[in-house]
């Protein structure tokens, strides 16, 4: 199976869900985990799915229609015509959302919050990934982000200062760049791992619903605590697996 095959069998994918039990979404799903390009559009895919759900969830049948259908079942004929009505409506939502589904979405995309941008950013860490550059030279890493127009003047805490770099890696959000810098606190790490320590850097006006200065927002994003907080134009998410007790040492 190659990347091309495997977004095309993952399009049929919904998180959360017994899909992943299916053989071939399996084996697409592990591919996925092997290939950092596949692993991002994965992350995407399954961000727009619950942007997708939430749309549905908010669609709401017409009212009255349930206590219709079941008062009127002892008249065949009335049966039959009030489920036409309800295919006929369910038909016009699902035409409705063909053709205003790449309309809603470019919208959402515009107001897409700092909670997915955590959320998708905690992902790329959790998930896997390929720095870009592999280094411990702390100036190596600002020079190689700023070289490809990446967020490079980034003020980090006395202790990360302190902390051993490992390398850098360019994401991006909504057409923005995020500057992804690996740390290693000098725990054990599992074989093949080389970092247990991520800092997500971003303009902060490219991220709708951004914290405020002056305060830290410290949540837990699936197996990541995270902190977050902004100094002048940038934002800044730290994460590591561990408690807030453990992340603040960090800071």
């Amino acid at each position: 199976m190659n990347r091309d095959e495997a977004k095309t069998i993952l399009l049929l994918y919904r998180p959360g869900t017994a899909d992943a039990d299916d053989p071939q979404i399996a084996r697409a799903l592990e591919l996925a985990r092997q290939d950092p390009e596949l692993t991002r559009w994965l992350v995407e895919h399954c961000a727009r799915q619950e942007t997708l759900r939430a749309g549905f969830r908010q669609i709401t049948a017409p009212a009255g229609l349930k206590e219709q259908i079941i008062s009127e079942q002892a008249a065949q004929e009335k049966v039959i015509f009030w489920r036409q009505r309800a295919v006929l409506a369910a038909a016009a939502v699902v035409a409705a959302l063909v053709v205003l589904a790449p309309l809603w979405f470019q919208h959402r995309g515009n107001e897409e919050t700092f909670a997915i941008y955590r959320s998708r950013m905690a992902g790329v860490a959790l998930r896997g990934y390929t720095m870009d550059l592999a280094t411990n030279n702390p100036a190596q890493v600002r020079a190689y982000l700023a070289q490809n127009h990446a967020p490079s003047d980034y003020v980090l805490p006395a202790p990360l200062e302190k902390t051993a770099v490992t390398g850098c890696a360019i994401e991006g959000w909504q057409g923005a760049k995020v500057s992804m810098i690996c740390f290693h606190t000098g725990k054990p790490l599992p074989p093949g791992q080389q970092s247990d320590l991520w800092l997500f850097v971003i303009d902060r006006s490219t991220v709708k619903n951004a914290p405020p200065m002056g305060s830290r927002q410290f949540v837990q994003v699936n197996k990541l605590m995270t902190v977050t907080w902004t100094q002048g134009d940038t934002l800044y998410v730290l994460g590591m697996e561990g408690d807030e007790q453990t992340l603040q040492q960090y800071l």
